[in-house]
């Protein structure tokens, strides 16, 4: 059995059961955990002999992880010697292979284009390369991740909207420069009800939240699978797949036709709060209008029912 580590859904059910004077033996019966990672984790997040809080304990966790990363290979030494041998017109490459020959500390080719476009090496001045850089693809600034399961991978009645519980996520941004606030928006594929959850910033501890939040108002069963893009944000699709036992899968890059319902959807969020819009003056009363008058629309793909009257069909015959 893989180790994983205790997720935000997972703190707040601690903090609950706890608050209700559960042992620390029935939590991890509860959460299916072992005793002493439950007793680890109160141990940790009781401060000055307070209660356990759940959020207190996740941004503890996350600085003891940032704390954590290996520094690295780099030094100044290392630094030195490098920007000598591009001094001397030697490519990356032959920088690196020339150190493995010689049974030096082996530092990858790529490793030394990072560093100086990072500005770690030569301050980042491209034209100690000869071919200056301009080879050099666009930066992706969202972050990288190890995506899960392909949407090539989806199964054919999911594509074909033929069974209820398959949503599509994605994530409305306000305008650059005015702040990190943002909307996780949810669409079920069959019936086309959209929902939408304010989130402070665009993370993948946001979004975990935001599907925590949504999922927690309806049956389990009304979440089998959710088909989302490549931002970053959903990088905590195994936590999702884990702990709300559905399926996740991604579409391919730059394929939003891929997730159709959500972008038609996010349009229709758009005309209440246009490009532009900062989302932190948005209150949670205005967002939830906008998205009744979405889902009580009658739509011609529904056979002139709402959203909100197909969904509530489909609720009625889970099990």
């Amino acid at each position: 059995m893989s180790y994983s580590h205790l997720s935000i859904i997972e703190r707040g059910q601690l903090e609950t059961l706890r608050s209700l004077g559960w042992s620390v033996r029935a939590i991890a019966r509860q959460l299916c955990r072992h005793p002493s990672t439950i007793a680890r984790e109160l141990n940790r997040g009781a401060q000055a002999k307070q209660a356990y809080e759940a959020a207190s304990s996740q941004k503890a966790y996350e600085d003891r992880r940032r704390a954590s990363r290996p520094h690295g290979k780099f030094t100044v030494q290392l630094a030195k010697e490098l920007e000598a041998r591009l001094d001397q017109t030697w490519s990356p490459e032959q920088i690196a292979e020339k150190r493995r020959v010689e049974g030096k500390t082996f530092v990858c080719f790529k490793t030394i284009y990072r560093w100086i476009y990072s500005g770690r090496l030569a301050a980042g001045k491209v034209q100690v390369l000869r071919h200056k850089g301009k080879r050099r693809g666009p930066v992706e600034t969202r972050g990288r991740f190890l995506v899960g399961t392909p949407i090539s991978q989806r199964p054919h009645e999911i594509r074909k909207r033929s069974t209820f519980g398959h949503w599509e996520l994605d994530t409305v941004v306000s305008s650059r420069g005015k702040s990190k606030a943002c909307v996780a928006t949810f669409i079920e594929r069959k019936t086309r009800l959209y929902l939408a959850v304010k989130m402070p910033d665009r993370t993948a501890y946001s979004m975990e939240v935001a599907c925590g939040v949504v999922a927690s108002q309806y049956p389990h069963s009304a979440f089998q699978s959710a088909t989302v893009d490549r931002g970053k944000e959903f990088a905590c699709y195994s936590s999702l797949e884990h702990y709300l036992q559905m399926k996740v899968y991604f579409a391919d890059p730059y394929s939003s036709w891929q997730r159709g319902s959500n972008e038609n959807g996010n349009g229709l969020l758009r005309e209440f709060f246009p490009k532009g819009h900062d989302f932190a003056t948005v209150t949670d009363q205005e967002l939830a209008q906008a998205v009744r008058l979405i889902n009580f629309r009658p739509r011609k793909s529904l056979g002139w029912k709402s959203a909100h009257e197909a969904f509530m069909d489909e609720m009625s015959h889970l099990a």
